[in-house]
């Protein structure tokens, strides 16, 4: 199995229309440090799941027929919005899944063309996607949000995006078996108080607490890119980028 990181990017992240901070001045001059919506895609076999759905050029990238699934962790726009477009296309429908949110976004529920929305899966049950185990986990955030732990053939990554710490029975559950990889939400530099996601000291004690093999810190803002330019970071954590793959059920991660 391997999982893509599409965009490893916040709603702040560089390069920031107007701004001309060093990591934005950085992404605009060499496109490999700029940072897209957050989202993935993860493949293995005849599966080509969809990991959010932010980018708004979805459409072009995934013509119909070209997914299998599509996974949600939430319905905020900046994760959902490049779906207003893909469910026009024409094809066969594509299953959706994500968390019991009953408003969803605009009217993805009302007119949801191709995406084929599926009743929610059930926190903390694996749930089998062909030989993939995807196992609902709830997270802390302005929106109801989900984040997963995927098990292929015993290798475990957890995508826990978006939240700000994590609720107590999620973290528990996670404590009672052994993480490979964890990608974990870390938007900000260290901060005071922070809201709806993990500053940089927030998403390092999550990882302190679950103790992966490997941390990728992702959904970062330029403010997280000019922090990482200044802060190393300690063996086994590192900023995930746009584009990098990582192969799943090696020994250890293969990244690409």
């Amino acid at each position: 199995m391997k999982l893509t990181f599409l965009g490893t990017g916040g709603v702040t992240a560089a390069p920031l229309p107007g701004c001309d901070c060093r990591a934005c001045q950085r992404a605009q001059r060499n496109s490999a440090h700029a940072r897209a919506a957050c989202s993935a895609l993860i493949e293995f076999g005849h599966e080509r799941i969809l990991l959010d759905a932010g980018l708004p050029l979805l459409a072009s990238r995934f013509p119909p027929g070209t997914l299998t699934r599509i996974l949600l962790t939430h319905y905020h726009m900046d994760h959902v919005q490049g779906l207003f477009a893909l469910r026009w296309g024409v094809g066969a429908p594509i299953p959706v899944w994500g968390p019991p949110d009953p408003r969803g976004c605009d009217d993805l529920y009302k007119h949801p063309g191709l995406l084929d929305f599926r009743p929610a899966l059930t926190p903390f049950v694996a749930h089998a996607f062909g030989e993939l185990q995807v196992t609902p986990l709830p997270l802390q955030h302005s929106k109801l949000t989900h984040g997963y732990l995927f098990d292929w053939h015993g290798t475990r990554l957890a995508w826990l995006c978006d939240t700000c710490e994590l609720p107590s029975d999620t973290a528990d559950f996670l404590r009672g078996q052994p993480l490979d990889q964890l990608v974990i939400d870390c938007n900000d530099p260290p901060r005071a108080e922070p809201r709806n996601h993990n500053d940089v000291t927030r998403a390092l004690a999550i990882a302190a607490l679950l103790q992966p093999r490997q941390t990728w810190l992702t959904h970062l803002s330029h403010e997280m890119d000019n922090w990482l330019a200044e802060n190393p970071l300690s063996e086994g954590v590192q900023p995930a980028r746009d584009g990098q793959t990582l192969l799943c059920g090696a020994h250890w991660p293969v990244t690409v």
